[in-house]
């Protein structure tokens, strides 16, 4: 599987400031073996975020897009806005696992505007802007990605085996 993370920062992209979600997240994903094809950092634009967006998902090279940043409330945090323009189908389970366990760490959780979903084979998620928060919400929802990915590539593979009792029902 392949992956693709998105930065957004409107002082990273102006050199004020190191990206250091994307790198720890990259580090992240190859522990569980899943390669980072590219990275980027682009500034808070929405038009920006979404073309980019666009870009990967339609390109069918990346399995998933992770973006880090711009998921909170103040007025430059576009990123969900521009995540949900490019959506197909939007999986609000993600964005609500998330919240709840980084609730337990922070009351600011309630605040994050985070969502996932699908552009055409490829799963989107967004991520909190710092190392830890991007990675802890990553581990919180991680035990469903491969799983989703298959799905979203096709696999026609019941989600659960059929229990044999189930299968005498069906009969």
């Amino acid at each position: 599987m392949k992956a693709a993370i998105l930065t957004l920062s409107d002082k990273g992209s102006r050199g004020e400031r190191a990206d250091a979600s994307g790198p720890a997240l990259e580090r992240w994903l190859a522990e569980r073996g899943m390669s980072t094809a590219h990275r980027e950092l682009i500034p808070d634009d929405e038009e920006r975020i979404a073309a980019k967006l666009l870009e990967w998902a339609d390109s069918g090279d990346f399995d998933l897009i992770i973006t880090t940043g711009g998921t909170g409330v103040s007025p430059r945090d576009v990123t969900p806005d521009a995540t949900l323009r490019v959506l197909d189908r939007v999986i609000p389970g993600f964005g609500e696992v998330m919240r709840a366990k980084s609730l337990a760490k922070t009351p600011h959780a309630m605040i994050s505007r985070a969502v996932a979903g699908i552009r055409g084979r490829t799963l989107i998620i967004n991520l909190p802007g710092s190392p830890k928060g991007a990675v802890e919400n990553l581990e919180a929802v991680w035990g469903a990605v491969p799983h989703a990915i298959e799905k979203i590539r096709g696999d026609e593979s019941d989600c659960v085996p059929v229990s044999d009792s189930q299968k005498a029902v069906d009969s």
